[in-house]
């Protein structure tokens, strides 16, 4: 119990100075709070007001003290209470600066109080739901155009952005949109769906064997850090691939090769990312329990992948190439801190160069690294290992990529949390047993015992 509390204590105290900062400057004029979340527009007089969310953190941080003296006096929740606990103290950091965007966005107009790229995404899925493809279709006159004005209104400036006749994520973001967004308004917004992903990641540590309260602390520190914190209310539709990452090692470690393939699949469908686990996962299958049962997942995840892109391969796979791989290694500017943003700053290539040469770089920096992680991996042949060569792979895939936002270290820290979790199976830790309940305390040595 104490171990959940204090890594949940510790991850919302450090979140507490970045939460709602650095939000985007938007000017919407008059905001009429009305429709099921008015209260929150009053409650924030109207405006992305910081101070209200700092104060739901600090509501979090004096319930976990409460519940951590409670927990000094004898108190034992059972295994589901305790991890209602972990999972509503995420919630609570979590959802509120995203329940007030939303309340904002639903008093003024859709392009306000959003991020560009789940609204695009909002808007892909609204083009599926119309039985049409996401990839190659104009954004232009959408909405998203008064995005980026700022104030709501389109100009030929903003109608001439590039990313506006692009839809450049995978294919799984817009069928995921389609299906999120036939909720009523506001609660059809997408960065809802990522909030709640990322307040999922806390049940899905439980996937994995070992204490519960361990395996809880980490889910609590995946889900409420700084950065996930941030990439729920500002927009970045990361979670739900880091969710689907983090169940396929779960189903893995549990003996569950074809649910762990379909998993691994789905996150690859939603962000490209999820490609640097693929080798990491079936080799940690394979020495877990055999080849057979690696193969089965392979098998289980390329049906999926089938699945997900067929209707867009089927429609149109030139504008699904042009929209996901070519916009997204050559035509989409430079935005990095690894080696395309070094060769940015040293004007050896420009921000909207067309010459950074991503594929190449994947094919001989990448690949090799990927392949020489994979090699420890096998040679430790410890569980773990397939965390820590997950994170391998995806950071210096981050590092030779054209784009690396700070919304992207969320994987290598998945990946981080994947080898903790999977190195908990080989943790026996009585305390944390005798923590929950289902045991007394082991007794303190006697003082002659005691060196």
């Amino acid at each position: 119990m104490l171990i959940v509390l204090g890594a949940a204590f510790a991850t919302v105290a450090t979140t507490f100075p970045s939460v709602g900062a650095e939000g985007w400057p938007f000017k919407p004029g008059r905001v009429h709070a009305h429709g099921e979340l008015a209260a929150l527009v009053h409650l924030a007089r109207g405006r992305w007001d910081v101070g209200v969310l700092r104060l739901g953190l600090l509501v979090v941080l004096l319930v976990t003290l409460v519940l951590a003296a409670a927990a000094a006096r004898g108190w034992r929740p059972r295994r589901f209470t305790l991890c209602a606990l972990a999972t509503a103290l995420a919630a609570a950091a979590v959802l509120p600066p995203v329940l007030v965007q939303m309340a904002l966005r639903e008093s003024t107009a859709p392009w306000f109080y959003t991020n560009d790229s789940t609204y695009q995404i909002e808007l892909a899925g609204g083009v599926v739901r119309d039985g049409s493809s996401p990839y190659g279709h104009d954004y232009r006159s959408s909405g998203l155009e008064r995005f980026y004005s700022m104030h709501g209104v389109a100009s030929r400036q903003t109608q001439s952005l590039p990313q506006l006749q692009h839809y450049p994520y995978f294919p799984g973001s817009a069928e995921l949109s389609a299906a999120w967004t036939v909720l009523p308004r506001p609660w059809d917004d997408y960065r809802l769906l990522v909030a709640l992903a990322t307040v999922l990641l806390v049940p899905a540590a439980l996937l994995f064997p070992g204490p519960t309260a361990f395996r809880l602390a980490v889910g609590v520190a995946l889900a409420c850090n700084p950065l996930a914190v941030r990439l729920a209310w500002f927009g970045s539709a990361d979670a739900p691939c880091v969710l689907a990452i983090v169940a396929a090692f779960g189903f893995a470690a549990r003996g569950r090769s074809r649910s762990a393939g379909a998993a691994l699949a789905v996150a690859i469908l939603l962000k490209q990312f999820a490609l640097a686990a693929i080798l990491p996962l079936l080799v940690m299958i394979w020495l877990d329990r055999s080849r057979r049962e690696a193969g089965r997942a392979a098998a289980a995840g390329a049906i999926v992948l089938a699945i997900g892109l067929a209707p867009f391969l089927i429609a149109s796979p030139r504008d699904l190439y042009r929209d996901t791989v070519v916009y997204g290694t050559s035509t989409y500017r430079i935005v990095s801190y690894g080696i395309s943003g070094v060769l940015v700053r040293f004007h050896l290539v420009s921000r909207h160069s067309q010459g950074y040469p991503t594929v190449p770089i994947l094919l001989l920096v990448w690949l090799p690294l990927a392949a020489g992680a994979t090699w420890l991996q096998i040679r430790c042949r410890s569980l773990w290992a397939a965390g820590g060569s997950f994170t391998a792979s995806v950071l210096v895939l981050l590092t030779v990529a054209r784009v690396f936002q700070e919304s992207y270290v969320i994987y290598p820290l998945a990946g981080v949390a994947i080898s903790a979790l999977l190195a908990g199976r080989e943790i026996s830790v009585p305390a944390l047993t005798a923590s929950m309940g289902h045991g007394a305390p082991a007794p303190l040595p006697s003082p002659g015992q005691r060196r």
